[in-house]
């Protein structure tokens, strides 16, 4: 097996969405690179569940760093280009999209305004 890159695991956070394929975090770290973040565009037609999902993704990250800004590490890639852009933004200058040592952090005044569950102490899911 080709030697894997550094990559941190951010313990007690969920693995995805209970009862779904939505996934919030990789387990090993790709060979050849961290997958590139990119700012997806989000459809009028998203089901209910993939919009779930992004409030519970954004949850798990504001009861785990808050206000402040947090490494890439094993959040996965396309969850957090859902959110990117958007209610996940740089936290650094120049940012790498393509690493697991990113620092990314919530634009709070977006995210409240587009996922205000995502802020409550408890998420139904």
């Amino acid at each position: 097996m080709p030697k894997l890159p550094p990559m941190t695991k951010h313990r007690g956070f969920p693995s995805g969405l209970p009862g779904t394929g939505f996934q919030f975090t990789v387990r090993r770290a790709n060979p050849k690179g961290a997958t590139k973040i990119f700012q997806r565009p989000r459809m009028h037609d998203r089901t209910a569940t993939e919009k779930l999902a992004d409030t519970a993704f954004l949850h798990a990250i504001w009861h785990q760093f808050g206000a402040e800004p947090f490494e890439r590490g094993n959040l996965d890639a396309g969850r957090i280009s859902w959110l990117f852009g958007r209610e996940l933004v740089p936290a650094e200058n120049p940012f790498d999209p393509q690493s697991y040592e990113a620092l990314l952090r919530i634009d709070e005044s977006v995210a409240r305004k587009t996922h205000p569950a995502a802020f409550q102490e408890v998420l139904e899911v």
